[in-house]
């Protein structure tokens, strides 16, 4: 269950796409329900969508309930996987706890800094209150909390969350970034002693954008040959900001936008580049960064939950502290020491390995399998059986 998937596209709709597809590999049917636009075509089976009120060019959609249809096949499942905790997560306890059906809840965002980055109005105390009530009484009513990094763990027991956290991070289809053709730089203009500094993800106010383009713009003057690539798409109007920042910066001809690139080209872009860059706080477990060392760039990040979480400093890239001439000064490093840069390219290329999706999604069936197992008696008894006769006739 998640609040948007397909085609809107963030960390959390490419690992439930990929989970998914493991999943049914191994033989087990896999369902997604989400809200969205009922004329969209999905390219996969199984997309579950009821109607929602778009946010918007946000790419999310608002609905307190499902289609009568979705809730009927919802009811049916063994097991129920939520993603967001607020509008999925409420329907889960709603639908499914009657019928003793388990409820497992991943933990992706650092929502406490998404408040202040799109309620900069909100006080830090109202908004931490509100978390503070609401997460501890929402995981203690699901069977299974995850969080896939030990720093979001840490984040939850500061919102007072005191039932068991499951460490797991989200796995990765690493084997086309491990074997990823680089694009010909030609084709962009580059040349090939040019150092390529790449991002990719969402163009959104929390990922912290006008930090690395200042920090860009103190290295451009530095280093005449390196250039930034910007890879995704967002909100048109940050796009647009961002745009107007780059040119206000005089980073014109060496800052490139390319707009969301499809997912299967996105190793041929990682791949012709040669550092990745993050000034991202608001991460939980970015898979742009675990995909960025399948092929095999070095990372360059601030020291924060999720990245800080993922990198090892000076062994697969570096973290600074969120201060400009911080990052700016490793940054430079990493761009000017090619043996440096090097050696952290092996390193981030066999790191990343230990997020194979394959190994992580057996982890997670290992779970469900558990918690499905643990369930079955107590779904067979009147109470349930009354209280799932009664669930039929709520809205």
């Amino acid at each position: 269950m998640v609040d948007s998937y397909k085609p809107y596209i963030s960390g959390i709709t490419n690992y439930v796409e990929t989970n998914k597809r493991y999943l049914e590999m191994a033989g087990h049917d896999v369902f997604v329900f989400t809200f969205g636009d009922m004329d969209y075509k999905d390219g996969e089976p199984r997309v579950i969508r009821s109607r929602g009120l778009p946010l918007a060019d946000t790419g999310f959609y608002l609905s307190m309930r499902y289609s009568r249809a979705a809730k009927k096949l919802l009811q049916s499942m063994d097991i129920v996987h939520v993603h967001h905790p607020f509008l999925s997560g409420r329907l889960a306890l709603r639908y499914c706890r009657p019928l003793q059906i388990p409820v497992v809840y991943t933990n992706h965002t650092r929502y406490d800094l998404y408040a202040h980055a799109y309620l900069p109005r909100m006080p830090e105390e109202v908004s931490q209150g509100l978390l503070q009530a609401y997460m501890p009484t929402f995981c203690r009513a699901v069977e299974l909390v995850i969080t896939p990094s030990a720093g979001m763990e840490k984040i939850l027991r500061q919102l007072n969350v005191g039932v068991p956290i499951e460490v797991l991070p989200n796995g990765v289809d690493l084997k086309n970034f491990h074997s990823a053709t680089p694009l010909q730089r030609a084709n962009f203009g580059y040349k090939e002693d040019d150092i390529l500094l790449v991002y990719s993800g969402r163009i959104a106010l929390e990922k912290n954008l006008p930090f690395l383009l200042e920090s860009f713009t103190g290295i451009a003057q530095a280093i005449p040959n390196v250039h930034l690539l910007l890879i995704g798409s967002g909100v048109r109007q940050f796009e647009d900001e961002i745009r107007f920042l780059a040119g206000e910066l005089i980073l014109d001809q060496r800052v490139r936008l390319t707009g969301r690139v499809s997912y299967d080209q996105l190793p041929a872009y990682l791949a012709m580049c040669n550092i990745f860059v993050t000034a991202s706080v608001t991460e939980v477990h970015p898979l742009s960064v675990i995909e960025a060392m399948g092929a095999g760039l070095p990372i360059m990040g601030i020291d924060s939950v999720g990245v800080g979480d993922i990198v090892e400093d000076g062994v697969t890239g570096f973290l600074a502290t969120h201060d400009l001439p911080a990052f700016t000064a490793k940054l430079t490093r990493l761009c000017l020491d090619l043996n440096l840069r090097a050696q952290m390219s092996n390193s981030a290329r066999k790191a990343s390995s230990a997020y194979a999706i394959e190994n992580t999604t057996r982890v997670m069936l290992k779970q469900y399998e558990t918690l499905v197992t643990e369930s079955r008696p107590r779904k067979s008894t009147w109470r349930t059986r009354l209280r799932g006769f009664v669930e039929q006739f709520n809205s």
